[in-house]
């Protein structure tokens, strides 16, 4: 197969002038103006290119999860049994939820963080509604002064926290006044109290754009006492939940990878309840049973395509790309969604992969006009690894849109070519910094790389999958990036380049923020690092604020944007696990393989 070209240097060892010259090939003909020429030339210059060029490799790992070995998984936890099982937990929690007169404000709190930690709150959506409803309706009567001096640290956080993160603008700085000194500094005598600490720790993360203020004098308190808590408590649970919320606080965290985490912990808890922990523990392994289908479903289209084997310079990540979508919605009712949204993240990968590591300047020019003009003819002027991987691309997408005409009367191909033409010529821009040797600026970087990272792809594309009442007219301002997506695709690219900058560095890659700033500004690494983390906290308190306005969008959609944040930093907290399998195959396993060991089902 002419496919390999590659010289057997790995990409590590060639120096950066070297990958300059490799990548960028001799053509024939002239491409400064345009594709104004005839077609003979543009077509030459790539086939040249395509016979002569020597390409460097990224090395990538083939993938670990054999074809086999996926459409071979099988779980029992599926049928009517369970189903029928999970019905009647779901009654006992319902009821649990319902009698106000045994549960106070704090225990119904305490109730629906634990669903939520758990996995579970799906489920009861519309009583967790009506509780919190209550709680804000109690909190802006006359009486609320009174109460909230009579409130703990403990449940004033966990009251402010559960109702920011549904959508209710309770105010921040009448919340916690009350724990504060004069000069606005969180008294002293509150670091006895490492359960209220904590649960204002985890508040903290649910502060907006305005209040960072109070979110720095928290988090700075709480950090600075969490660490002495955790020395000198003998509260195995408690410290527990202590150095989980120091590696990353459970806003920032996917979801599905705290359900798993916390029904292990959970069920050490002093005060757990038995038919919440036999729920979380079922509908966990209901749930992946139906991921596992989504999963083989995925598998079997990717299989047909052939990319994964003959795109042997890319990377083949079926399995990863499904997990970013367990991560954006892991409900059940979503499966269409995460099947079709793992095509889309796998041809991103592909497509990313033919800018970044193959593809010569010349041809990545002719296959970014191709996608710009969505026009299978186009094809004609591609090199033979293009052409296999642009019809699978427009054929996906039209399918795709197919779907969405016929299920929701709505014509979506104009707006998702146009954000895979956005996407392909970022991608361009940066081959041509990198082909040049030219350093953008951190801002020049950014307002190109919130689009070149894909998240305007992935969520338009989710917009089109998830929503029943899509119209023209959204598609019309989603076109143009609102700024939910743009806050998104800004974390997902910021987390992406502070888990991978190291080894894209190594590789001689396009520079990542971190070295965009270093060079324009002249600090550290530890420094740059320093200061992308504090656009990422800057950026999330954007989306906070955003999450407590009114707004045009369905909560679905904002959970889902906010979401691909969240599967962003889960993916890059540790290193790159989305290209390098062993630093993510440990968390897949747990949640797409492995079932959890759960009570069998009484007769």
């Amino acid at each position: 197969m002419a496919l390999n070209l590659v010289a057997s240097l790995p990409a590590a060892s060639l120096c950066s002038s070297t990958r300059l010259q490799i990548r960028s090939c001799i053509s024939v003909g002239s491409f400064s103006n345009g594709f104004s020429s005839s077609r003979l030339q543009p077509m030459a210059a790539a086939k040249m290119c395509e016979e002569t060029a020597i390409r460097p490799s990224a090395n990538y790992q083939p993938s670990i999860w054999g074809f086999d070995y996926v459409q071979s998984l099988r779980s029992r936890f599926v049928g009517e049994s369970y189903v029928k099982q999970i019905v009647n937990l779901k009654e006992d929690v319902k009821l649990t939820l319902d009698n106000e007169m045994d549960m106070d404000a704090l225990q119904q709190l305490e109730l629906i963080d634990n669903l939520q930690r758990l996995g579970v709150s799906y489920h009861f959506e519309e009583e967790i509604e009506r509780v919190l409803n209550q709680i804000y309706n109690r909190n802006s009567c006359k009486l609320c002064d009174d109460r909230q001096k009579q409130e703990s640290l403990y449940s004033a956080a966990l009251e402010f926290r559960l109702l920011r993160q549904h959508g209710y603008d309770i105010p921040a700085a009448e919340t916690f006044s009350s724990f504060m000194d004069e000069k606005g500094h969180f008294r002293s005598c509150l670091g006895d109290d490492c359960k209220g600490i904590l649960a204002l720790h985890e508040a903290a993360y649910l502060l907006a754009e305005g209040e960072s203020d109070i979110f720095h004098e928290a988090t700075n308190f709480t950090t600075k006492y969490l660490k002495e808590c955790v020395k000198k408590n003998n509260d195995g649970y408690l410290s527990t939940l202590v150095n989980h919320a120091l590696e990353l606080p459970l806003h920032w965290r996917m979801l599905r990878s705290e359900a798993r985490w916390f029904i292990d912990v959970y069920e050490n808890a002093p005060k757990m309840n038995p038919v919440l922990l036999q729920l979380a523990k079922l509908d966990f392994n209901v749930v992946q049973a139906a991921h596992q289908e989504d999963l083989k479903f995925a598998s079997r289209w990717w299989k047909k395509t052939g990319l994964g084997e003959m795109l042997e310079f890319a990377r083949d990540r079926i399995m990863e790309n499904f997990f970013w979508t367990v991560g954006e919605i892991f409900e059940p009712q979503f499966g269409y969604c995460r099947r079709m949204s793992t095509n889309i993240n796998s041809l991103i990968t592909v497509i990313d992969d033919v800018y970044d590591v193959y593809g010569t300047f010349d041809e990545l020019e002719l296959f970014t006009d191709a996608v710009e003009r969505w026009d299978v003819s186009a094809m004609d002027r591609l090199p033979y690894y293009m052409k296999l991987c642009f019809p699978v691309l427009h054929n996906s997408i039209n399918d795709m849109a197919f779907d969405a005409l016929k299920e929701k009367g709505v014509h979506v191909i104009p707006y998702l070519k146009k954000v895979w033409a956005d996407m392909c010529k970022c991608f361009l821009l940066e081959a041509k910094w990198y082909n040049s040797g030219y350093i953008p600026t951190l801002q020049e970087y950014m307002d190109n790389a919130w689009i070149s990272v894909s998240g305007p792809v992935i969520l338009l594309h989710a917009y089109t999958l998830i929503s029943n009442t899509a119209t023209e007219a959204d598609f019309q301002i989603l076109e143009e990036y609102p700024k939910i997506i743009r806050w998104s695709s800004m974390i997902f690219r910021l987390a992406n380049d502070l888990g991978t900058s190291s080894d894209e560095l190594e590789r001689g890659d396009v520079s990542t923020s971190i070295q965009c700033y270093m060079h324009e500004t002249g600090v550290s690494e530890r420094e740059a690092r320093e200061h992308i983390q504090n656009l990422i906290t800057e950026t999330w308190m954007k989306m906070n604020k955003y999450q407590i306005e009114k707004s045009q969008w369905s909560k679905n959609f904002i959970k889902f944007a906010m979401n691909l944040a969240s599967i962003a930093q889960c993916t890059y907290q540790n290193g790159d696990g989305h290209t390098v399998q062993d630093k993510s195959k440990d968390l897949i396993l747990s949640l797409l393989i492995y079932p959890i060991a759960a009570p069998s089902v009484q007769s």
